[in-house]
């Protein structure tokens, strides 16, 4: 049988992309095998990544001919960098149209977006660049998601999440048996168990003060009643309106944003403190501990035990031989 060639991934960088959103995949990659990586640089010019580790490149974007089978774009920290150069996007404009499979990690999807190519799709990117994301009004963010596929286009959160993605690329192409190897092998999960909300992802902050006033009250006493009504009555706006607030600038219902803000105060405790579950439930106004069960399963996709055992314990725990 002819032997196959190699899959073609184009990894787009420039000065300050995040040394693991580029390391992370590669690595994955080049553990599969397979695939013919190449990393694209503005002029072919060496790049300064955000830890001062300088990377060569292997050719200049603009010099890089399509189609190409994955485009991979890799993204700066957010919010010190917030922008890309205009001939990173306008490259990536130009390779994302014909490219077979468009892929970004972190904010990498700003750039995505910036050149046109989450128009009308489902995204994601790093919690902490959500808000950012979701000013392309054309963009359905996704702020939990580790990775989202929609159609030939695959975005993925932030850092470590570019494994995630990459294992994904694997899994596609040469089946899952192989993802699961090279997961094994690097010592991560094949399918991370929950999403980004249990690394304590926050979302945007609104500009109508009424529905601030709304947020300042349920962050600082989550075990109040905030019910509709009781919050329509703070904001001294009718019911309507509130939800129309919440859904404008927010992207969510009231009862949901009650509901993930009390994850996120029982979070910080279970982080923090040795208190029982029952008691962490009282105090975040869950009212029981099943209660907190079944909300930490909807908004950050584990249970409070199992999100306790995987934050809460002490880093000499995870050492042997003490």
């Amino acid at each position: 049988m002819a032997r196959q060639p190699a899959h073609d991934v184009v990894v787009v960088v420039h000065d300050g992309v995040v040394l693991l959103d580029v390391a992370g995949p590669l690595q994955v990659l080049g553990v599969a095998g397979g695939y013919r990586v190449r990393l694209a640089s503005p002029g072919g010019r060496p790049v300064l990544t955000d830890v001062g580790v300088r990377l060569r490149a292997d050719v200049a974007l603009a010099r890089v001919t399509a189609p190409v089978d994955t485009l991979l774009v890799v993204g700066r920290p957010f919010p010190a960098h917030t922008g890309a150069p205009a001939a990173v996007v306008d490259g990536v404009r130009r390779l994302g149209a014909s490219a077979a499979r468009v892929a970004s990690v972190c904010t990498g999807a700003l750039v995505l977006a910036g050149a046109g190519l989450l128009d009308g799709r489902r995204a994601t990117t790093h919690w902490a660049a959500c808000a950012e994301l979701a000013r392309f009004p054309r963009v359905a963010v996704r702020p939990d998601a580790i990775c989202v596929r929609d159609g030939a286009v695959l975005t993925s959160a932030g850092v470590t999440a570019g494994i995630d993605l990459a294992l994904a690329l694997v899994s596609e192409d040469h089946g899952l048996d192989r993802a699961r190897t090279v997961a094994k092998y690097l010592l991560v999960f094949p399918h991370r168990p929950g999403g980004q909300a249990q690394f304590g992802a926050a979302g945007p902050e609104p500009r109508d003060p009424a529905l601030r006033r709304v947020l300042d009250a349920v962050r600082e006493r989550p075990s109040d009643g905030h019910g509709l009504a009781a919050m329509a009555v703070r904001a001294a706006v009718s019911e309507r309106h509130l939800t129309r607030l919440f859904r404008r600038e927010l992207g969510t219902t009231p009862a949901r944003y009650v509901e993930h803000a009390r994850v996120r105060t029982a979070q910080a405790l279970l982080d923090t403190g040795a208190a029982t579950l029952t008691a962490v439930a009282h105090r975040c106004g869950f009212g029981s501990a099943e209660t907190m069960r079944r909300a930490f399963l909807r908004v950050v996709g584990v249970t409070p035990t199992a999100y306790r055992r995987r934050f809460a314990k002490p880093l000499d725990g995870m050492i042997s031989g003490r």
